[in-house]
């Protein structure tokens, strides 16, 4: 069924979008419109929420996850592992992999019936880890493993891994981020005490984004601008954010967004299962991690930041009180530079052919519908 909606694009112009699961055309129309059209919101680090935490997950609760996240606006999310022992992420994986299947035949017997099918879509895993400096851990445990050899054969061969975060200066990660990226797994460069050439040079290898810049890097130095320095510099690896004004100051906010602007940055909310709760503390990380939320996140009980409790829409609204971001910022920042990062060309735009999945906001940024596979959701 095909379906037509007046708005505004993202840059601003008035016209009729047609789409059915997928979109049509978008023709400009002068007629006056106060809805924004923009595609659904990508998050490319969730470590779980609404009391569900991805490490002990089973396939149905990340589904459980899914269905949630989609009434706020994201339609698409990477269930992010922290650093554990190898064969504790291979058994994650077996489960992102039976909740991707289920998934797939959910929306295909929906599409069968001409019934709605109202998921999230899980794209594979967001590994952060084990390959991180151990001077920078932040709330993760210490395995020291090298991405040499075994151990990285071992991640090449996770069957859902579509991201991983690594720290570009261990030995062997420079051969690590060549060896995934010619696999088409995406590298991002985090928890890391690289100098700026190091970073650059992770980069040059084959790394396609930061991850939650600044957060377990070392500070920018005016002679030492380290990972920081080169997630904020013209580099064609997007800088990812936490945008909650807890991880970073709102001036810092500030300082990336005039750095990097909407063509070099990404919005990632690092929820973890706190997000969404009810409950003030929990066991986070497949139990690895005792936390609380207190002054605006989740923390361990020594203070360490362990994560968000923000969700997409949050981020956007908070970048708007701060910076000068408009539509076409929410756009690339909330949706089309994840796809670019994870090389999908099919979401995270407005082009035709690309999947309808949209959001529909007001100008105060009021959510005022959710479209997946060109339905409206209830």
């Amino acid at each position: 069924m095909t379906r037509r909606l007046y708005g505004l694009d993202p840059s601003g112009v008035s016209g009729l979008f047609t789409f059915g699961p997928r979109i049509v055309s978008f023709e400009p129309r002068h007629r006056a419109s106060d809805e924004w059209v923009v595609p659904g919101f990508i998050d490319l680090q969730i470590n779980g929420a609404f009391g569900i935490d991805v490490m002990s997950a089973s396939a149905a609760d990340l589904r459980e996850i899914s269905r949630r996240l989609v009434t706020e606006g994201t339609t698409a999310w990477l269930p992010t592992v922290i650093t554990a022992p190898l064969d504790q992420i291979e058994g994650v994986d077996r489960v992102i992999a039976e909740a991707m299947a289920a998934q797939k035949e959910a929306r295909r017997a929906a599409r069968a019936a001409g019934t709605r099918y109202a998921e999230s879509a899980i794209l594979g895993m967001h590994l952060e880890g084990p390959f991180l400096s151990p001077h920078r851990l932040g709330i993760h445990p210490s395995l020291r493993l090298s991405p040499k050899v075994e151990a990285l054969q071992q991640v090449v061969r996770l069957n859902t891994l579509r991201l991983i975060t690594i720290a570009p200066e261990l030995d062997g990660a420079l051969e690590a981020i060549r060896t995934l990226a010619e696999k088409r797994i995406a590298v991002s460069i985090g928890h890391t005490n690289a100098s700026h050439e190091q970073a650059m040079a992770g980069v040059a290898a084959g790394a396609r984004m930061f991850t939650h810049v600044f957060n377990a890097m070392p500070p920018i130095h005016h002679r030492a601008p380290g990972a920081a320095g080169a997630a904020l510099s013209d580099s064609s690896a997007m800088a990812a954010l936490i945008a909650d004004g807890v991880h970073l100051h709102p001036t810092m906010l500030q300082i990336a967004w005039r750095a990097r602007g909407p063509g070099g940055t990404i919005f990632t909310s690092d929820r973890v299962s706190l997000a969404g709760s009810t409950r003030a503390n929990a066991a986070l990380f497949g139990g690895r991690v005792s936390a609380r939320i207190l002054d605006g996140a989740a923390r361990g009980y020594d203070g360490t930041l362990a994560g968000s409790i923000i969700t997409m829409l949050d981020a956007v609204r908070i970048m708007r009180r701060y910076t000068d971001i408009d539509p076409r910022g929410i756009m690339d920042a909330g949706s089309y530079n994840a796809a670019r990062v994870l090389r999908l060309d099919d979401r995270g735009n407005l082009l035709p052919r690309s999947r309808a999945d949209l959001l529909l906001f007001d100008r105060q940024l009021d959510l005022k519908a959710v479209f997946i596979d060109g339905q409206e959701i209830q």
